[in-house]
C-alpha cells in the first residue's frame, strides 16, 4: 500500500512550507496538497519557495488542488462560478508551472457552489468549460483532473459519484476522473461499495477519513481496509490519500511506519 499524506487537512499547526519535512520526518515520501496559496496567482518567488520545501525533504508532490476560493469560509471552488471563472483560468498556468517543476500529475478541480439568483445551468456550462481548459493544459503533463463528490456543503452539487461522473461524461476528456473520497461518498449517503464495483478501475486517486469524526481509519466505522482492497482487486493501482483530520497528538499513530513510504 502505499499513502499520501494530506498537508493541507494533516499537519496544520506547522507553516505550509514547514510541512513537507515533516511528512518525510513520519516516515512518508508523498504528499498532497490543497491550493497552498491565498491566491490563485502565486508569484514565481511563492511557487519556489514551495517547491523547493518538497524537494529538500525528499517528498513526492503526487497531488494538488487548483485554486478553491475561501475554503474555510466555505467556498468550494470557483470554476462554476460565471464571475470568477478568469479568477480560475489564471490559476491554469500556475497549476502547470508546479507540476512542471514537481512531477505531480494529479489535481483536484473542486467543482464550486451553487450561487443563489445564477442559473444551474448556465454554471454548469462554465464549469464543463473550464474543466476542459484544465484537462487541456495538464494533458502534455501525463497530468489528470480530478473532479470530488464532497460533503457538509449544501450548496456544493456534486454529492454522489454519479453527480461527478455525470459532468466529467460532459467533459469528454479522457484525463478527467473521479476523486473517490470514501469519506464523503459515505455521509452522502452513497453506495460506496457499488461504486467501487462499477468504477474502481477508473478512479483517478482514492481518499480515506473515518467516520463519524472525519478522523483516522480506525475511529470510526468504515471498512476502509475492505474498501482499499476491494479497489485495488478491480484495477485501482494509485496512492491512497489520507485526507483526516488528526484526533490524537500522533496523526499517524495507526500505520505502523514501515508501511509509511
Amino acid at each position: 500500500m502505499s499513502y499520501t499524506v494530506n498537508s493541507s487537512i494533516l499537519l496544520t499547526d506547522l507553516p505550509i512550507n514547514d510541512r513537507p519535512q515533516a511528512v518525510a520526518s513520519a516516515g512518508f515520501t508523498r504528499a498532497e496538497f490543497w491550493w497552498p496559496f491565498p491566491t490563485s496567482t502565486p508569484s514565481d518567488a511563492e511557487i519556489q519557495e514551495f517547491v523547493d520545501a518538497l524537494k529538500n525533504a525528499g517528498v513526492q508532490l503526487t497531488g494538488l488542488n487548483f485554486y478553491a476560493g475561501d475554503m474555510p469560509g466555505g467556498e468550494r471552488g470557483v470554476l462554476s462560478q460565471p464571475a470568477r471563472s478568469d479568477e480560475f483560468q489564471a490559476n491554469i498556468d500556475a497549476v502547470v508551472k508546479i507540476a512542471q517543476a514537481t512531477g505531480c500529475n494529479a489535481f483536484n478541480a473542486l467543482y464550486g457552489n451553487r450561487l443563489d439568483g445564477e442559473d444551474a445551468a448556465e454554471q454548469d456550462r462554465i464549469g464543463v468549460e473550464n474543466l476542459q481548459r484544465a484537462a487541456d493544459a495538464v494533458a502534455p503533463l501525463g497530468g489528470v483532473v480530478l473532479l470530488e463528490p464532497v460533503s457538509g456543503t449544501e450548496a456544493y452539487p456534486l454529492k454522489t459519484a454519479a453527480d461527478a461522473l455525470a459532468i466529467i461524461e460532459k467533459v469528454g476528456r479522457d484525463n478527467v476522473k473521479l476523486l473517490a473520497d470514501f469519506y464523503h461518498l459515505a455521509v452522502n449517503g452513497d453506495d460506496v461499495e457499488r461504486v467501487i464495483e462499477d468504477h474502481a478501475a477508473d478512479f483517478g486517486h482514492i481518499q480515506i477519513a473515518d467516520n463519524p469524526g472525519r478522523n483516522e481509519p480506525g475511529t470510526g466505522e468504515l471498512p476502509l481496509e475492505k474498501w482499499i482492497d476491494r479497489s485495488r482487486e478491480l484495477g485501482y493501482d494509485g496512492v491512497i490519500g489520507l485526507e483526516y483530520k488528526a484526533s490524537q497528538e500522533d496523526p499517524f499513530a495507526w500505520l505502523p511506519r514501515e508501511k509509511r513510504a
